[in-house]
């Protein structure tokens, strides 16, 4: 090399390779004016080219003495920026290693090797220092040039930075490697210390402001089965209970209202209450002295809004949910996202008909501002939305309004229901309307009346909800995250029997000039049977209360008894699902229900699920029904268990001893997460052990 540099055989190319020859250029310039010059003048000619000569030859003399200097400064430099290339990269603070395309480890400088002692010419995978950065995680995997993870390396928290480089871009012409592919690549990865910067986010995570309402389901009733000298005893026992569990945990109580309270805590009580599964809903029921009803706690958290104050709404939806699904449980608001603890207790039965008078009056008054009122339930109608829809019929018939049901698809169960309205002169022909003419006939005068669910996907024609302003639910179903958002009146008691209860206690409080005729108390009557199970089950006081309202309003228990008969397919595939049924775990029932032949078999499905719960020792049981290409299932538990919670794993709901849900999956698949669910409350209900 010096050699060449001393013989100038060593040729400079680029911007230097023209600046090393800008005399030559300049010399060229002097000759085209010295030529001028001699057209002008040829003396001035002359003594220009003497002038030219004389330049030409101290520049030449000039770049031969300092051309060798140049080339040598220019070795010099390079050499030293590759040293200082190299020493940097070895002494660089921040870990980092060279690894092929598979995670096999190449090289690694200094910090590199101190943090995770290994030699810097290390050869093992990548994985044995890291077991997070597998195979899949790895640039170029899925196409990508730069992937990141975070992990842990013994008690500090590191984000890697892994980045595909090209090889044959990057590598100069090398006596070791030759001929280098431009695919040929190798992955570098840096290291970054989070640890201070994770802390310092968790610390702001922890600390920020958690907001709840919790209100006692049960006050009132609570106070009148206690003594009046004990009753100021009771509600101090209960403050004190409350205040005290939640500023063991730094949490703020401020009581609103005889039922009510506020708290504040921060995020990171609400992560220790959480682990608790908020054991102050059990520690609640404690409070006794004499009082025949346990009090619960209903408790709804708002937390991580952009505001304060939206956290507060957040609460403020949380509480109202946690009361719509019975009370006695937690409902945790985190943006989008609600989370669930408790609810394993029964929601009692209000002994007061104050709020289904209030709903009355609002519903009527709602009816009377519009022209027509259209009524639907719930995707495959049963009993029990079909007869509350006969009660809203004649509810807006009293006002003189148009009014039509929607059921798309009427089941076997309804249609010897439906038969007495259909081709009867007393009733117009468009009472029953599909999906598609409640479309056209649905607009901002129309009021729309759900019944029977309180999930917009579940309706028969969910459109609807979106075409008009006045909409009003009424349900008797557990609320879940699901709702109908724009309802104008919502009427949500978990605590009823079955909607057809709900809406009979409403007629009662319509109007004075409501008179049910006795199919439509039929059916009605059909409605409460068929969601109790003949009074068997959810059976309360305002439940008869209700049957004797249809009774004397002509309701027949004889004719409603030969409508709801079975024919023998049904009674063959449902006698076929209890025969076959397999108990899981010792007291859960779950079967397969048959569907070929049967027009309704979620129906059967739902009566076989009843006519388990009949054998000693099951606590719940599942029948699983195939459907229309989706798994449907019927779960039905007497007390001990809460089938809605477990439903709602499912995406269903329900109630707390009668609950559902839709599975798109195989039905083997679905009885192996039915399994996976039963074991997990078994683990949940041994950790409490």
């Amino acid at each position: 090399m010096v050699k060449k540099i001393m013989s100038g055989k060593l040729k400079l190319k680029g911007h230097l390779k023209h600046l090393a020859r800008w005399p030559l250029y300049l010399s060229v310039l002097l000759v085209v004016l010295n030529i001028l010059v001699y057209v002008i003048n040829i003396k001035a000619g002359i003594v220009v080219t003497m002038g030219n000569v004389l330049y030409i030859v101290v520049a030449i003399g000039l770049a031969l003495y300092h051309r060798p200097l140049m080339f040598n400064d220019l070795i010099a430099f390079a050499s030293q920026y590759e040293f200082l290339e190299k020493r940097v990269l070895e002494e660089l603070a921040l870990p980092y290693a060279v690894m092929d395309m598979q995670g096999r480890m190449i090289w690694s400088n200094r910090m590199f090797s101190q943090l995770t002692g290994k030699d810097p010419f290390y050869r093992k995978n990548v994985s044995t220092i890291f077991p997070d950065i597998t195979a899949n995680r790895l640039p170029g995997h899925d196409g990508k040039d730069t992937t990141e993870i975070s992990t842990q390396f013994g008690d500090r928290i590191y984000r890697i930075s892994m980045q595909r480089i090209m090889l044959g871009e990057s590598m100069a012409p090398s006596k070791l490697l030759m001929d280098v592919e431009e695919t040929t690549s190798l992955i570098v990865m840096y290291l970054y210390d989070e640890t201070e910067l994770k802390e310092y986010m968790q610390a702001i995570e922890d600390d920020k402001l958690v907001v709840a309402l919790a209100y006692l389901d049960n006050y009132e009733e609570a106070l009148e089965s206690v003594e009046d000298v004990r009753r100021s005893l009771l509600i101090a026992l209960i403050d004190r209970k409350i205040t005290k569990y939640f500023s063991n945990y730094d949490g703020l109580v401020r009581k609103l209202e005889k039922d009510k309270y506020f708290l504040i805590m921060r995020q990171s009580s609400l992560e220790t209450l959480k682990e608790q599964k908020f054991h102050i809903l059990e520690e609640v029921k404690t409070v006794n002295i004499g009082n025949d009803m346990t009090v619960t706690l209903s408790i709804g958290i708002g937390l991580n809004a952009p505001t304060y104050l939206q956290n507060y709404e957040y609460s403020r939806i949380a509480i109202e949910m946690a009361l719509g699904r019975g009370g006695d449980q937690v409902v945790i608001k985190n943006g989008d996202n609600i989370t669930y603890y408790g609810g394993k207790a029964q929601q009692m039965e209000k002994t007061t008909r104050v709020k289904a008078r209030v709903k009355a009056q609002a519903l009527k008054e709602f009816m009377s501002t519009k022209e027509r009122v259209v009524v639907m339930g719930h995707k495959i109608t049963d009993v029990d939305a079909l007869g509350a829809a006969i009660g809203i019929y004649r509810a807006g018939k009293t006002l003189g309004k148009p009014v039509h049901i929607v059921v798309n698809d009427p089941s076997t169960s309804i249609r010897p229901l439906m038969a007495g309205y259909i081709n009867n002169p007393d009733y117009e022909p468009s009472m029953f309307i599909d999906r598609d003419q409640a479309m056209e006939l649905v607009d901002d005068n129309t009021v729309v009346v759900v019944v029977d669910t309180n999930k917009p996907s579940y309706t028969e024609c969910e459109e609807l909800l979106y075409m008009t302003k006045t909409i009003v639910v009424l349900d008797h179903h557990r609320r879940g995250n699901e709702v109908i958002q724009n309802a104008v009146l919502s009427y949500v008691e978990p605590y009823a029997s079955s909607t057809c209860e709900m809406v009979a206690e409403i007629l009662q409080y319509f109007s004075d000039d409501l008179r049910l005729r006795n199919i439509e108390a039929d059916c009605i009557y059909a409605g409460i049977m068929i969601d109790t199970n003949n009074f068997i089950t959810r059976a309360g006081v305002r439940t008869f209360e209700a049957a004797a309202f249809l009774r004397r309003s002509g309701a027949d228990m004889t004719r409603v008894r030969k409508m709801l008969r079975d024919n023998i397919d049904s009674y063959k595939a449902r006698a076929e699902a209890v025969r076959t049924a397999e108990i899981y775990r010792g007291c859960f029932a779950i079967a397969k229900c048959p569907s070929e032949g049967l027009e309704s078999p979620t129906v059967v499905g739902a009566q076989a699920a009843n006519e388990l719960l009949n054998i000693a020792g099951v606590k719940a049981s599942f029948v699983l029904t195939t459907y229309n290409k989706e798994v449907y299932v019927s779960a039905r538990a007497i007390d001990e268990v809460n089938v809605q919670v477990m439903m709602e794993k499912l995406g269903g709901g329900g109630h707390i001893n009668i609950a559902g849900a839709q599975v798109k999956r195989p039905i083997d698949e679905v009885q192996h997460m039915l399994e996976e669910i039963i074991d997990e409350l078994y683990q949940e209900e041994s950790g409490q052990k």
